[in-house]
């Protein structure tokens, strides 16, 4: 509907000779204010003309186009709109909302990225809601879409590790203790060439280990990967792309070779070791040497937005078409009440206590404290920090997972009595005709509206804010409508029930197809 009223603009422009005109057509925050605005009056300073035009033009699904405030047009939209919109929902069901402006087009979204030998913690978290939701977000919109996992397995923080058997303990050795500095040094040369017998049985099976231990916790998270990548794959792939182009991008200082962009980063340490920076090299070369992808999405904390900014200056002189196709999407830290964590003090919140202590205020259902915790990280801006609150992420008032989820539920125990009591729902009932159009219906087409500006600008929160918004909608709306009639009326059964049946039905699909790209369980019972 957008797209034909854009249409429609264009030609009132062009008949009225306005030249180009950079207008916009939207939702008004104010539903009374009608379904869709636009300001190409204000941009033009000619709205009484162009509403002339449109006024004799006006598509079958508009029922009124009227002037407003300063230029703006608003666009009332007809209640035969609105009832073949409610039919369309139910009629395409789980696939309502999705498009194909990405098809043939292949994604691969590398996220969590954890690194072996270091607690799972909430840190994680953020990357991992993030980039399993951004995923299923592009699917939505027609794309091929690839998961990626890039783990840290080698590197410092694996010796400092495997010194004492505890990374914080390692972490802070290394720092005060010079001789423990040494002998970490050491572990970390000998991990790389694979040459102490007792250090490779240490790091193979804490490798296993750990690996085994992040698998559980994906399950619990429903996230799954298509590509497991390490940097001890991509490290000697990365210092041969550095060590080709010495003296043409990157140079050697004190034994190590650096590259001076925007900020100037070692490449490869004077140990002749790739550091992070050549291992992200070889990491997007061995990417797509597995998946040939159109563009990757690399999603992590802020705190590194300089260092891949420095990576992508390098990787657009060497490797100019794969940065090209490169994004990196980063996110804010996840708090909480308590304050940061670190890894390298022990002060560490891991995922399993975080879900542990949502699951203690929701009497134990995973189910709902995983949405809570989702919810929680996917309501704001993917760039803005988070405080985590575990009261507020648990209310059932609003702005909530569990908020969702029980509007959800609600609707699967109205369509199961409705069924139980032999009502059906029709988009054609008597009432139809005589009714005045319902708030929700003012929202409930919107749905493939969200999805497409969600992926397009990379903003999950713009569903779960059009979500919350359609919950409290529902909720009035359950509350002053009779829904499902009561057999014993003497009044018998109202011509209107079924098409509230059938809006029951269309918020039913919306609610789980938008929790679902968002990654939040849908339980048939609460």
């Amino acid at each position: 509907m957008k797209e034909k009223l854009e249409n429609l603009i264009k030609e009132a422009i062009d008949s009225l000779n306005l030249g180009s005109v950079n207008f916009v057509v939207e939702h008004p925050s104010d539903l009374n204010m009608g379904d869709y605005s636009t300001n190409v009056g204000i941009k033009t300073g000619k709205a009484k003309e162009i509403l002339k035009h449109l006024e004799v033009r006006l598509p079958s699904e508009v029922e009124k186009v009227e002037l407003a405030g300063p230029g703006f047009i608003n666009f009332y939209l007809s209640k035969a709109f609105f009832k073949k919109s409610i039919g369309e929902i139910i009629e395409k069901g789980s696939e309502f909302g999705k498009n194909e402006n990405l098809r043939g087009q292949k994604i691969m979204v590398e996220h969590t990225d954890p690194n072996p030998f270091k607690e799972f913690h909430i840190g994680h978290l953020m990357p991992n809601v993030i980039g399993s939701m951004i995923a299923r977000l592009f699917e939505w919109n027609g794309a091929e879409v690839k998961q990626a996992n890039y783990q840290g397995d080698v590197g410092m923080h694996v010796a400092k590790a495997l010194w004492k058997g505890d990374y914080a303990l390692g972490s802070k050795a290394f720092d005060a203790d010079p001789e423990a500095k040494i002998e970490i040094e050491e572990i970390n040369r000998k991990i790389y060439d694979r040459s102490d017998s007792e250090i490779n049985f240490k790091y193979d099976s804490g490798k296993k280990s750990s690996l085994e231990k992040f698998e559980k916790i994906y399950k619990k998270l429903d996230t799954h990967f298509d590509y497991y990548f390490f940097e001890s794959e991509t490290g000697e792939i990365g210092k041969e792309i550095v060590e080709k182009n010495i003296g043409k991008v990157f140079e050697k200082s004190d034994g190590a070779i650096i590259f001076k962009g925007s900020h100037t980063r070692v490449f490869i340490t004077s140990q002749g070791l790739p550091t992070y920076e050549a291992k992200d090299l070889g990491n997007a070369k061995n990417k797509y040497d597995k998946y040939p992808y159109d563009l990757s999405i690399i999603v992590t904390g802020n705190e590194i937005k300089d260092y891949f900014k420095v990576v992508l200056e390098a990787m657009k002189q060497v490797l100019p078409d794969l940065a090209n196709k490169t994004k990196h999407l980063p996110h804010g830290m996840l708090r909480l009440s308590s304050g940061k964590m670190s890894s390298r003090t022990g002060d560490v919140i891991t995922v399993e206590n975080l879900i542990e202590e949502v699951k203690k205020k929701v009497k134990g259902d995973e189910q709902i404290a995983m949405g809570a915790i989702k919810y929680m990280i996917l309501r704001q801006a993917i760039g803005n920090d988070i405080i985590f609150d575990i009261d507020k992420s648990v209310s059932t008032e609003g702005d909530s997972g569990v908020y969702l989820q029980y509007a959800y539920v609600r609707t699967n125990s109205l369509l199961e009595k409705a069924k139980d009591q032999g009502q059906t729902l029709s988009i054609d009932s008597q009432g139809q005709t005589l009714r005045i159009t319902h708030e929700i219906e003012k929202l409930l087409y919107r749905f493939p509206e969200i999805i497409e500006r969600a992926g397009k600008e990379y903003a999950p929160h713009y569903i779960a804010t059009y979500l919350t918004e359609l919950a409290g909608s529902f909720n009035n709306f359950y509350a002053h409508e009779q829904i499902i009639d009561d057999p014993a009326s003497p009044a018998g059964r109202s011509p209107e029930s079924p098409y509230r049946l059938a809006i029951v039905k269309a918020f039913n699909i919306v609610m789980k197809n938008g929790l679902t790209i968002l990654g939040i369980p849908t339980p048939e019972r609460m």
